[in-house]
This record gives structure tokens, C-alpha cells and sequence, in this order.
């Protein structure tokens, strides 16, 4: 009976130690995951530059897969020689399957937003990496005997997606595949209209015309807020949507950076930390500012001066 009992013992020490070694090393594999998560979410997702152009910018997202730091929205902006150029979108899904569309989107646009001098361009730069990505994805996942690529890639999956030029006169010009429109932020909030939706990127061919929508005019001081439908449609554990108009209105007055983590805190607070869906922001303010007319010099004829872009 004691050589059993110890026999017994040393089993369960065995076992203690096996158990205790595979959850160190489950939790060593955990980190360097999450660690690999954080890194492409740096190259996928970076931070914009706080300023481009004259415009203060700052972007951020949550996500609603739990422990994840990337999903399936996303948002760049840069500065071309034909405007400050914006994209936001939400790919069908959020975690790890949709980031094969991120990139696709991404990658296309920071080519095309410098390369393009027309917005149009763009947008079809980016529907046509999607559409690139999809038939890679499709002929993967289900090889055609036939060695052609599939004639529906994959008719489930799109992106919705913002295409926005902010030109040096504050003027706003937009292209719409089934995103939500943009707030700004003036002496109210305002929800700016961005013209009849196309469809989204994958799910059908764009029009044949594509001509943006000249949505607003953003005056010095005023701001731009971009994001994706899970802000709107958050809801908290009584089925009450996220009141993202109202969070914007007591956050009017704070930088773009103040204002991503005013509404990243209500909205955890709303839904209790249990997201639906991914969320994504990206906030623009003027801060370009208005040039006085400068008097003419003694013994000089007087010009009429030039009309302010404002």
C-alpha cells in the first residue's frame, strides 16, 4: 500500500509538471502571437502622421475579437500633390480572416493616392486589388480542374469603403461604396451627406462614370470625423445604440487624438467592454489658417486682392 501511494504520488507530480510546462509554453506561444498581432498591426494599421498638410490627424480602432489587435476595418490617409486623400473601410468579418483583404486595400491605396490625379482612379486601383485578392483567395481554397480562375471568386465577400480629398481650400470631395458619412465638427455637428452610396468594392462591378461627390467645405478650426458602422450600431445590454452624435458634440473642442480615446472610452463603457463588431476612427481638424490681406506698400498702385479660398 505505501509503494502504491507513493507510486501514485510521483504519477501526479509527473503529471503537475507536464500540465504546468505545456500551459508556460501555451503562454509563451500566446505572447509571441499577440506579439507578431501588434508588429502587423503597425504596418497594416500605423498611426498617421499627426500632420499632414496642415490638418491634425489621428486614427484608432477597436477591435471585437477578444485578445485581438487587428480586424477587419481600416483607414490611411496621406498627403498628395492633389490633396490630402483619406480611405476608410469595414471588410465583411472582423479577426485574422479579413486581413487578407486589409492588405489588398491598403497597399493599393498608398500607390494609388500619390499616383492618381483623379479620385476615380483610385477607387478603381482599389477595387481592382480586391478583386485581384479574392480570385487568389478562391483559386486557393478551391483549385478549378480546369487551371482557370474561378468566374465568382467569392460573391459573399466586400468591403465598404470612404474615399475622401481634402483639397488646400478646405473643399471635400467623396466617393462612397456603402460607408457610413463622415461628421464635422463646426459651431454644431453635422452629419455630411457623400451623394448616392456605390456599391461595395467585391460585391459588383462599379459604374461605368465616377464622378465625386463635392460633400462639404472644412473651414479653419472645424474637424472631419471617419468611422465604421460598429460605432453607430454599438449597443449597450438594454439594446440602446451608442449615441456617437452626442459623444462627438461633448468632444467638439479636443485634438483629434483626445477626441479618438473620448469616444473609444464611452464606447466600452456603452456596451460594457462586449463589442459587436470592430470599430475604426479617423479624425481630421483644419488647423490651416486664414491669411490676412497685407496693406500695400507706401508709392505702390493698389491691387484688388485675390478672393480667400475660405
Amino acid at each position: 500500500m505505501p509503494l502504491r501511494i507513493a507510486t501514485s504520488a510521483v504519477f501526479l507530480t509527473v503529471g503537475a509538471v507536464l500540465v504546468l510546462g505545456a500551459r508556460r509554453g501555451l503562454a509563451r506561444e500566446l505572447a509571441r502571437v499577440r506579439a507578431v498581432a501588434e508588429a502587423a498591426q503597425q504596418v497594416l494599421l500605423r498611426p498617421p502622421p499627426a500632420r499632414l498638410d496642415g490638418l491634425a490627424v489621428a486614427a484608432g480602432q477597436l477591435s471585437a475579437s477578444r485578445g485581438a489587435v487587428v480586424g477587419g476595418d481600416l483607414y490611411e490617409a496621406a498627403a498628395t500633390p492633389y490633396g490630402v486623400r483619406i480611405v476608410i473601410g469595414d471588410v465583411r468579418g472582423h479577426g485574422l480572416a479579413a486581413l487578407g483583404a486589409v492588405v489588398a486595400i491598403l497597399g493599393s491605396f498608398r500607390e494609388a493616392a500619390h499616383d492618381e490625379p483623379e479620385l476615380a482612379g483610385v477607387l478603381r486601383r482599389l477595387d481592382r486589388a480586391l478583386g485581384r485578392h479574392l480570385r487568389e483567395r478562391a483559386r486557393e481554397e478551391h483549385p478549378a480542374s480546369t487551371g482557370h480562375p474561378p468566374e465568382h471568386p467569392a460573391a459573399e465577400e466586400f468591403v465598404t469603403l470612404l474615399l475622401l480629398e481634402i483639397r488646400p481650400d478646405g473643399q471635400v470631395d467623396a466617393l462612397d461604396c456603402g460607408h457610413p458619412g463622415p461628421y464635422r465638427l463646426g459651431r454644431r455637428v453635422e452629419a455630411v451627406p457623400v451623394g448616392d452610396p456605390l456599391p461595395p468594392l467585391g460585391a459588383f462591378p462599379l459604374p461605368a462614370d465616377l464622378v465625386p461627390h463635392r460633400a462639404t467645405r472644412l473651414l479653419p478650426g472645424e474637424t472631419l470625423v471617419l468611422h465604421t458602422d460598429g460605432a453607430e450600431e454599438a449597443r449597450d445590454h438594454r439594446g440602446r445604440y451608442f449615441p456617437l452624435e452626442k459623444v462627438l458634440a461633448d468632444a467638439a473642442r479636443e485634438s483629434p487624438a483626445a477626441l479618438v480615446d473620448r469616444v473609444h472610452t464611452a464606447l466600452l463603457r456603452h456596451t460594457g467592454g462586449r463589442l459587436a463588431d470592430d470599430v475604426a476612427l479617423l479624425v481630421v481638424r483644419n488647423d490651416r489658417v486664414r491669411v490676412p490681406a497685407q496693406p500695400a506698400e507706401p508709392g505702390l498702385r493698389r491691387t484688388r486682392p485675390a478672393p480667400s479660398p475660405y
